[in-house]
């Protein structure tokens, strides 16, 4: 096995494992990289078919391309889909600097759609080297009531044993990718042929390297149009992978703030 298939095997163990011990899971996606692959190991672990639905909280405001590609692959896929609206940006925290405001939507209509649901556990893309506050995440992360994430007491997990029994009122968040770096998603998404939406490809000299809300999210300087381009690129920069995500440019705790509130 080399470093992609240990990390394929160690993802499917995840999802099994939450399939096994929590009734009722969801798969959040984004339709970026991430949870695309997520979506394409979840395919592996169960044998081509998932047994829970993908998730996509839809603020209304995804780029165009976003919404053709996320209908094109449900169709391809044959995914079980369900679009969770959010609500409008007057319902939020006016204390919050613009785009995290913009970005608090998701937050509340994914809580919205677990309150509604009950779902048990939510599976999410994320990774430790996206973002600092997201390194001190678990693979297996308690949420309380509301969502809320108490990211200073979270369960020890030593040698693959998970804490698996959601708190009273609360859910887990699963995380299959979190040991994954942005550019084994590259390499891997290139080795299994996973459909990538085209707005990560370079056109006229700018592309996205993360994908989010159209109002909160710009591209970046790139000529990298192909998937070998995007992996040469990302093997010499030292620019973060979120620097198109207007919200991580205010203020230092906007991103802290909205992960402890239940924020993918």
């Amino acid at each position: 096995m080399d470093y992609l298939d240990e990390l394929e095997a160690e993802s499917v163990t995840i999802l099994r494992e939450a399939k096994a011990k929590l009734p009722k899971l969801g798969m959040l996606w984004s339709i970026g990289k991430d949870s695309n692959t997520m979506i394409w190991l979840a395919r592996k672990a169960f044998f081509g078919r998932l047994p829970f639905p993908v998730i996509h909280i839809d603020t209304g405001l995804e780029f165009p391309e976003v919404y053709a590609f996320r209908d094109r692959l449900v169709r391809e896929l044959d995914l079980n889909m369900i679009a969770a609206p959010c609500p409008p940006i007057e319902d939020m925290d006016p204390s919050l600097p613009p785009a995290a405001r913009s970005a608090s939507r998701k937050t509340a209509g994914l809580k919205g759609l677990i309150e509604r649901d009950g779902y048990d556990g939510i599976i999410a893309g994320i990774r430790r080297d996206e973002q600092a506050t997201r390194a001190k995440e678990r693979v297996f992360s308690p949420r309380g009531v509301d969502a809320k994430w108490e990211f200073k007491n979270q369960p020890p997990e030593f040698w693959g044993h998970f804490a698996l029994s959601p708190p009273t009122g609360g859910h887990i968040r699963i995380h299959p990718l979190l040991g994954w770096t942005e550019i084994d998603i590259w390499r891997y998404s290139q080795r299994e042929g996973i459909p990538i939406c085209e707005l990560y490809f370079a056109k006229n000299g700018k592309r996205f390297r993360s994908l989010g809300e159209s109002d909160i999210t710009v591209p970046i300087d790139s000529n990298a149009a192909d998937i070998p381009q995007i992996i040469a690129e990302l093997e010499k920069t030292r620019v973060p992978e979120r620097s198109g995500r207007t919200m991580d440019h205010e203020s230092e705790d906007a991103f802290e703030r909205l992960r402890t509130e239940g924020y993918m």
